[in-house]
């Protein structure tokens, strides 16, 4: 297993916001194309226009005694500049529609952006733990029946790890509150950096935690709960050791996530009745001083 210090991340807008951002950026693309075509326009108008003053400037140029000609030569020149007013106007109208519908279309891509960060910021408060960080119980149901059905589909290791904190009621009434968040929140900064990228640290409520661990046998979880040893907490001279219960199992095909779950709480707490007898711990559970 490597080692990782990161925290959970959020999920991306769903599909649907996804293609009307697509939508809108490609409505946008059309109205530039647009603009360059105006452009275009634009440039052959200034063009004939030029032509049409050029005409009208030195009519010596097309002097001639034929009455049929310079009738034709007027008409085409008026032609000429009728077609640079038409075409002015017609440029002018679509460059206010132009103006008008990219005003929107940004107006739209200002609220969708908003409503993007408004929707990653709900996802993160319903999957995340505000103490520490971690994913929270509602996470961890989804991600472990998914897991689940992952491993019974294709054959893969999965285990799981339960963790107690061992006398956190005591420090709370020793220390107060706040250093007892500040436990909660050491402990999941190690169990996160201890886990691998693929692996998911959860807070499941009080002082319980919980590792899914994907891919991984449940005979390597010792490796993960050795680097978790001699966690410790310094407060005004006192350090506070940080001691936990852990109880493990890997993934049965065909068990429910709940039995799953069941399982590995169920070796947890007999391992920690264990620990507060004085016994050796049955299930692998490491305890520091």
């Amino acid at each position: 297993m490597s080692t990782r210090v990161s925290t959970p991340n959020s999920t991306l807008p769903d599909a649907p916001q996804e293609t009307r951002l697509e939508e809108i950026q490609a409505s946008l693309k059309k109205l530039e194309r647009r603009d360059w075509w105006l452009w275009a326009i634009a440039i052959v108008v200034m063009l004939l226009l030029t032509a049409a003053v050029v005409s009208l400037s030195f009519p010596g140029l097309m002097k001639t005694e034929d009455p049929i000609f310079q009738f034709s030569l007027n008409e085409a020149v008026r032609g000429r500049v009728g077609l640079v007013l038409l075409c002015n106007t017609y440029s002018i109208y679509q460059q206010v529609q132009i103006k008008r519908l990219h005003r929107q279309f940004s107006e739209r891509l200002q609220v969708m952006s908003r409503l993007s960060v408004r929707a990653e910021e709900f996802h993160r408060l319903a999957t995340v733990d505000p103490l520490t960080g971690l994913y929270n119980r509602r996470f961890a149901e989804t991600r472990l029946a998914a897991e689940a059905s992952r491993s019974q589909r294709y054959g893969h290791p999965l285990s799981m790890v339960s963790f107690d904190l061992n006398s956190f009621k005591q420090i709370n009434d020793q220390f107060g509150h706040p250093v007892g968040d500040q436990v909660l929140k050491e402990f999941a900064e190690r169990l996160n950096a201890a886990i691998r990228v693929s692996d998911y640290a959860v807070r499941m409520g009080g002082d319980e935690f919980l590792a899914i661990l994907p891919e991984c046998p449940s005979e390597q979880v010792q490796a993960l709960l050795n680097r978790l040893a001699r966690i410790e907490v310094n407060h005004e001279g006192h350090v506070i050791p940080v001691q936990y219960a852990a109880g493990w199992v890997g993934y049965e095909p065909g068990e429910s996530r709940e039995t799953f779950w069941e399982r590995a709480d169920q070796l947890l707490y007999a391992n920690k009745r264990t620990s507060k007898q004085g016994a050796a711990p049955k299930f692998s559970a490491v305890h520091f001083s």
